[in-house]
């Protein structure tokens, strides 16, 4: 009979590390996918992943079970990755020099006629990718979690420990940002 994760939690706490490695099963493949927006490198990804396994373990006293583990595991990914994106401070300057064909190609169809370019195009993803790179952490983190994964305000409130308001003030600039690179690189393609 399969355990659930407050008797596995309440084993760990009472000193049977091997309760964990079910936890560490159950949650590793979303912990995967969410530090995957977060880092380029697998071997990144990877470090992240065991960064918040290590501080999830350490930490596990602090679980209150208000709310399900998934929940208190997700929100320590969300800061650990935050903390990941301000330590390498991914701010370097990409020229239109930079872009591949087909985000080049992308990019001029969109100047030209914003309503006809495909919103789905590979190009445009990677486009977006590479702006990312270049955000600040907290501009970076409000925009993944609010308009790649579609969270809610309230949510991404809850995940980051920033206030409604503050989520939408750093959406807002991270946006604007976004806009102002953008503008840059289309300006340096017609000079």
């Amino acid at each position: 009979m399969e355990r659930t994760d407050a008797e596995l939690i309440a084993a760990v706490l009472k000193g049977d590390a091997a309760c964990f490695e079910p936890l560490v099963q159950k949650y590793s493949p979303r912990l995967f996918a969410m530090a995957r927006r977060y880092a380029r490198r697998e071997s990144e990804v990877e470090d992240i992943v065991q960064d918040i396994w290590l501080k999830a373990y350490a930490n596990l006293t602090s679980f209150r079970g208000d709310a399900p583990f998934e929940h208190w595991l997700m929100r320590l990914g969300v800061r650990t990755c935050y903390d990941n994106l301000r330590s390498h401070k991914r701010n370097a300057e990409m020229t239109f020099a930079d872009l591949s064909d087909p985000e080049e190609d992308w990019l001029e169809r969109f100047l030209a006629e914003p309503a006809t370019a495909p919103e789905d195009a590979d190009a445009a993803r990677l486009l977006v990718a590479r702006l990312l790179e270049q955000l600040s952490p907290s501009a970076r983190l409000v925009i993944t979690l609010l308009d790649i994964e579609e969270r809610r305000v309230k949510e991404v409130a809850q995940l980051t420990g920033w206030t409604t308001a503050m989520v939408k003030i750093r959406a807002f600039r991270a946006r604007a940002q976004m806009r102002k690179l953008l503008a840059k690189m289309a300006k340096e393609k017609y000079l």
